[in-house]
């Protein structure tokens, strides 16, 4: 199997995992508990949390550990839109864009600015819809259907220059891990998910710069310094913490060559039959594609058959019949209609990656042949 469905979730890496299973299953005790190995257990917490902290933000940061990306979306978003307007973008994933949605709901008035062609969002009209009574603005890092990149930094710089009380957050799901880059002064929330990077599912963080007051979204016990309650999940935080740990380590080695696998692959594919959505500046990780003409759930049927996995878009709205962030950047039913998303990561092989585009070569070119005899 070529399995290049990578921005929907990765494989859990066997070292990362093993260790903390063995760690988790032998220190089994509840973090929150006064005896012994509960202590030793919030020890363990503790030294997972600075040390996926470390990777992307300093001392001005802390950490509040989610289920997921979804949940530290919903708490930066509930929490820190609860007045005036709120701004994001039409590329967002669902769990921005859906939160967005409900604000509208409980009062927010909610903006949404428009794309650039590659899934990007268009800064001038998103700088336009901040005012002084803006309390929140998302903009994602890297778009998990095009892997287009906004500048988050300069962008919630313009942001506070505008309105200094807005706070800036970002949907940094498929960044971390991935970008070379650290967290800026001017963003104050920050989303990120383990099993992107090879953790396990059900397990995510929020970034968010100490000063910041931020209710919780989950009452109860008052874990996670009465910011999150509930048992924290130590199997995966601690698989978070050593897959971070691996990933990182190899990072930029990792960016460049997977950007030159990314090209191969995007050489490779005939132009008769495919058109890039994505750019080739963009996130290595990422490429989307119009198979034109044809349907991308036959053309992700016929791979399967292959033992090739790709993805049609976002995993979180694969019942939708096309892309709505691809909509947004201005393409009609044609290409709509064709969208495979093809994510790598830094396991991929320049030999699979190559593999895989000859065999969408050949099954689009079978379904075109197909249609031509009628």
């Amino acid at each position: 199997m070529i399995y290049l469905d990578n921005a929907a979730t990765t494989r859990p890496l066997q070292e990362a995992f093993s260790k903390a299973a063995e760690l988790a299953c032998h220190n089994f005790f509840n973090p929150s508990a006064l005896y012994r190995g509960g202590i030793s257990m919030r020890g363990e917490l503790e030294r997972a949390r600075a040390s996926i902290l470390s990777r992307i933000a300093g001392e001005k940061y802390e950490l509040i550990f989610t289920s997921g990306g979804t949940e530290a979306d919903d708490q930066a978003i509930f929490g820190g839109a609860r007045r005036g307007n709120a701004v994001t973008t039409l590329g967002e994933h669902a769990a921005v864009f859906r939160s967005f949605q409900e604000l509208k709901n409980r009062g927010v008035e909610t903006r949404f600015a428009p794309l650039n062609r590659d899934g990007s969002v268009d800064e001038d009209a998103l700088l336009n819809l901040v005012d002084e009574k803006t309390s929140l603005v998302s903009v994602m890092h890297v778009n998990n259907e095009t892997g287009a990149v906004n500048d988050i930094q300069t962008i919630s710089k313009k942001v506070k220059e505008k309105n200094p009380r807005c706070l800036f957050h970002s949907d940094g799901v498929q960044a971390f891990g991935k970008l070379n880059e650290r967290l800026g002064t001017c963003v104050d929330l920050y989303s990120v998910s383990a099993h992107k990077i090879g953790g396990i599912k059900g397990t995510g963080a929020l970034i968010k710069k100490k000063d910041v007051n931020l209710p919780p979204l989950i009452f109860g016990g008052g874990q996670e310094g009465d910011k999150r309650s509930g048992t924290e999940n130590v199997l995966g935080i601690l698989c978070f913490a050593y897959a971070a740990e691996i990933v990182f380590k190899e990072l930029p080695a990792n960016f460049e060559r997977v950007k030159e696998i990314k090209k191969a692959f995007a050489d490779a594919l005939d132009p008769r039959y495919f058109a890039l959505i994505s750019t080739m500046d963009g996130s290595p990780y990422l490429l989307s594609v119009s198979a034109r003409g044809l349907k991308g759930e036959i053309m992700q049927r016929l791979l399967e058959e292959k033992g090739i996995l790709v993805g049609t878009g976002s995993a979180c709205s694969s019942k939708k019949p096309h892309s709505r962030v691809i909509e947004a950047c201005g393409y009609q039913n044609e290409v709509l209609d064709g969208v495979l998303r093809v994510s790598f990561s830094f396991e991929t092989t320049k030999d699979e990656a190559l593999t895989a585009a000859n065999a969408m070569n050949e099954c689009a070119g079978a379904l075109h042949e197909r249609i031509s005899r009628g």
